[in-house]
């Protein structure tokens, strides 16, 4: 990027303004908060691989209120040829009010509660900025995997109302694309999401077709985010009935379409089964399982009972083998994973276990995936989910349970805090991107969150709380994205973990056939599961190195 870039606007008559009005560029991976004034050149213009994304943050800030402010983008075209690249988007960053940290605050918090905190990326073409406060502008490009190598060009502008003479500013950007060659991720990935209750549905969209537009909207933003892993609430999309010889009858017509639908979308790498059960009452007590019941008159509910009970048993050796074989009619088998209850713990772990031995014994085959805090499951868990902290704190098992060839990803959520990298607001967004190069790191094939829409009564206040156990949860944990009618919003963490995904796919590529040099640049940016780089300077400088590594290996072969 270019360093920050001071002007004095001009106004229409050709006047000069005299009202200290500055804009600069700031790198996207720093957090502007109101108070920020125009930082050091950090020497950086944008890089990319192409199939990457590449971003600047055009911060302005005025001395005297400016009034409908508006950014637009001018194209990127290629150095000494007539290539451009696609339209850029320029979007204004929000801010929200954080009152508070994590309980475990993170010894590099970029302010101190309560403050103000830069997240979501506003739909809004224009604002009003009060005089004396920062604003960011958050300009991005997707590139093309058949985009030409080079140096593109172009410029963001900036166009407002001050003393109602309208004033507009010109700043150069640009970005390197590289030889190098980025496609989709091995990485898998999934956030928890809600399908909701069509509080944020478009009022135009006919009643019938609200559920389906409302999956794919949220399907295409994942894969705007490359995320390929869908959590799939199977037993509330399946319609139970009783045959008239007693017998139960399955129908997975809702199932079949909401797979389709993020199939269509390009999402559905991966299909997580949702959770069969859960807690009977508090965090230490046992799992009890969902299963279908009937009255006298034919009617269906549902029931949780313990594995041990017989009309719980019965229902999964008829429903585990129907799900299977529509599963594997539809092509979808292979992709299964199924969850049986979420987190367990020492002293539910007998419940767990007798409710995966019974599933195991209906279908063998049947791959079980869990988020857990507990790793005496050998057996029980074929892909374990064990949270950062964890992982690190028992990372011998879970290296030996890849060598007996299962799989291992992680979770973030409420937990880890203090300086492990996590998705708070308050932290520095780099360690947001380097949850993935962790993955990387440690070769932990997966990531998984619980919040990725799990809105509360406002979304705009990150503040949470889970009303049974009264845990505060820090701000950003229960979304990544914000509601509006018929739509989303991101955010920057958003932006932030798409990247990470990224990197780790480069830093993939580079290792297959450069893997001394992969596994050297990740040490120096990840030095421990809760010791990683916040010098975004040093980032940039390990992502070029990488780059130009995988150019040459895609041009030469090695």
């Amino acid at each position: 990027m270019f360093g920050p870039i001071c002007f004095s606007f001009a106004v229409l008559a050709g006047q000069p303004q005299a009202d200290s009005l500055q804009v600069w560029l700031a790198d996207p991976l720093r957090k502007v908060l109101r108070t920020a004034e125009p930082a050091p050149d950090e020497g950086e213009r944008a890089e990319a691989a192409r199939g990457e994304n590449a971003a600047w943050q055009l911060v302005v800030r005025c001395a005297k209120p400016l009034t409908g402010l508006k950014a637009f983008v001018e194209p990127l075209v290629l150095r000494g040829g007539k290539e451009r690249l696609p339209e850029a988007r320029a979007r204004f960053v929000g801010y929200v009010p954080v009152p508070r940290f994590a309980d475990s605050p993170d010894s590099e918090a970029v302010a101190k509660p309560p403050c103000d905190l830069p997240d979501p990326l506003l739909a809004d073409p224009k604002i009003d900025l009060p005089a004396g406060q920062s604003q960011p502008v958050w300009v991005d490009v997707d590139v093309p995997t058949d985009a030409k190598p080079g140096l593109y060009e172009g410029f963001a502008k900036v166009v407002g109302t001050i003393d109602g003479r309208m004033v507009s500013a010109r700043v150069a950007i640009s970005v390197k694309v590289f030889e190098a060659t980025v496609g989709a991720s091995r990485l898998w990935v999934t956030n928890w999401f809600q399908t909701g209750n069509g509080t944020y549905d478009d009022p135009a969209w006919p009643e019938g077709e609200r559920f389906e537009r409302r999956m794919r909207t949220y399907a295409r933003s994942m894969k705007a985010h490359r995320q390929n892993v869908v959590l799939t609430p199977v037993l509330e999309l399946t319609n139970v009935s009783k045959a008239e010889d007693g017998s139960l009858r399955f129908d997975f017509g809702r199932l079949a379409d909401y797979l389709r639908w993020f199939d269509e979308e390009g999402v559905l790498g991966r299909i997580e089964g949702g959770h069969l059960g859960g807690r009977v009452s508090t965090w230490e007590s046992p799992f009890a399982f969902r299963h279908a019941v009937f009255d006298a008159g034919g009617n269906v509910s549902w029931k949780s009972s313990p594995p041990e009970d017989p009309d719980l048993q019965a229902f999964y050796r008829a429903y585990l083998p129907a799900l299977a074989s529509f599963l594997k009619e539809k092509g979808y088998w292979e992709r299964y994973r199924q969850h049986l209850a979420d987190e367990p713990i020492a002293t539910n772990r007998a419940s767990y276990v007798a409710m995966a031995r019974l599933v195991k014994s209906i279908l063998p085959e049947l791959k079980v995936m869990e988020a857990c805090h507990d790793h005496e499951l050998v057996g029980a868990v074929d892909l374990w989910v064990p949270q950062l902290n964890f992982l690190r704190d028992q990372w011998p098992h879970y290296q030996a349970r890849q060598a007996a060839g299962e799989e291992v990803w992680f979770y973030t959520c409420v937990f880890p805090q203090g300086d492990f990298p996590n998705r708070f607001i308050e932290q520095p967004l780099i360690k947001t991107r380097l949850l993935h190069w962790i993955n990387f790191r440690y070769g932990v094939t997966g990531y998984l969150h619980w919040g990725w829409n799990h809105w509360q009564s406002d979304p705009f206040q990150p503040i949470g709380r889970i009303e049974e156990s009264g845990l505060f949860l820090p701000a950003g944990d229960t979304h990544i994205v914000y509601p509006v009618k018929g739509g989303l919003l991101d955010s920057i963490r958003h932006e932030a973990l798409r990247d990470g995904i990224a990197d780790h796919e480069l830093l993939s590529l580079v290792a297959e056939k450069r893997p001394e040099l992969a596994r050297a640049v990740a040490e120096r940016i990840v030095a421990g599961m809760d010791r990683v780089t916040t010098d975004v300077k040093a980032f940039r400088e390990a992502r070029r190195e990488l780059l130009v590594a995988l150019g040459e290996i895609q041009k030469n072969g090695r």
